[in-house]
């Protein structure tokens, strides 16, 4: 952990923390989701800069050590594009391969699609590439009023529950939740927060001093901006006429994540729809995985992450 490198970029008026290390011309960019910060990828960017890459890992506007955007409830996924854009620039960086965890894989495939002389490649974990456009998608039609991202829209009601606990709880009740098989569901008179019980362990692969990392940065950054981006602006109108993107690509996906329980979800993967949209998508599926597959089997998600590199971007 020592080797990794921390700075900041100007982007904006705001200094963005970008985590960096390893050296060369093979660059991977890693996007993280929520409740993670750049540190979720500790365990794949040393084994990549060891294999020759250089690997960087930003956080996002309002996340971990970046400075919190002046309004975060007008942040839209169209700033974390243009933050990406603007650290690549500063960076003097062309092109990259793009690897996203949980919602990065909308900024990720978002780039791409804007930017694609700048992408090599795109990798994603948990969450497949979904179409843009406004209004709920389908997979989110059918799900009772309970349902964490529907709470965690509705401004104030999350605020209210998160308000509750200090940071570190709020993260480590998080982590419990994503980790397992099921969807996030509180009943009408609950909250998401009130679904983990203080007893309950944290996962074997999640360490204390790891949420003790997670838990500092959050009380550093509180929870505006992470509520906002992704689950306030999932909507937004991005104005994109042909979704296709046309690099190589990657999902790896853990058979036990909660994901594969959103209405159409498991169908939309497994029976090739996303290869409608993504062409030259290729498919992994780990058996025991859960949605932080990249923390929980480091070793197996950066052997193939590198064998995807190797083998399909600089064979």
């Amino acid at each position: 952990m020592d080797q990794i490198q921390h700075k900041f970029v100007q982007v904006q008026g705001l200094k963005l923390h970008v985590a960096e290390i390893g050296a060369g011309p093979k660059v991977v960019v890693f996007l993280h989701g929520f409740p993670e910060i750049w540190y979720s990828w500790r365990h794949q960017m040393i084994c990549l800069a060891n294999a020759g890459f250089r690997a960087i890992a930003p956080d996002y506007r309002g996340y971990g050590l970046s400075d919190p955007p002046p309004v975060p409830a007008k942040t839209m996924f169209g700033d974390l594009i243009s933050d990406l854009l603007a650290i690549l620039d500063f960076l003097e960086i062309n092109k990259v391969v793009l690897v996203a965890k949980d919602f990065g894989a909308k900024p990720a495939y978002l780039f791409a699609l804007l930017h694609p002389e700048r992408v090599l490649g795109v990798v994603t974990l948990g969450v497949p590439f979904i179409p843009p456009g406004p209004g709920p998608s389908q997979y989110q039609k059918h799900l009772p009023e309970g349902f964490y991202i529907s709470r965690w829209q509705k401004p104030g009601r999350a605020e209210a529950d998160f308000g509750r606990l200090d940071a570190k709880t709020v993260v480590r009740n998080i982590y419990i939740l994503f980790s397992r098989s099921e969807i996030p569901i509180a009943a009408e008179n609950q909250e998401i927060m009130d679904l983990v019980d203080l007893s309950t362990p944290l996962p074997p692969w999640f360490t204390e001093e790891d949420l003790a990392t997670y838990g500092a940065l959050y009380e550093k950054s509180g929870f505006q901006t992470a509520l906002q981006v992704p689950y306030r602006s999932l909507y937004e109108d991005i104005n994109i006429t042909e979704p296709v993107v046309e690099v190589p690509a990657l999902l790896i996906m853990g058979d036990k994540d909660y994901v594969f329980k959103f209405p159409g979800m498991e169908a939309y993967i497994k029976s090739g729809k996303v290869k409608e949209f993504v062409p030259g998508l290729d498919i992994i599926y780990l058996p025991e995985g859960s949605h932080f597959v990249q923390e929980q089997s480091p070793d197996e998600v950066n052997q193939l992450i590198l064998t995807f590199l190797n083998a399909r971007i600089w064979s």
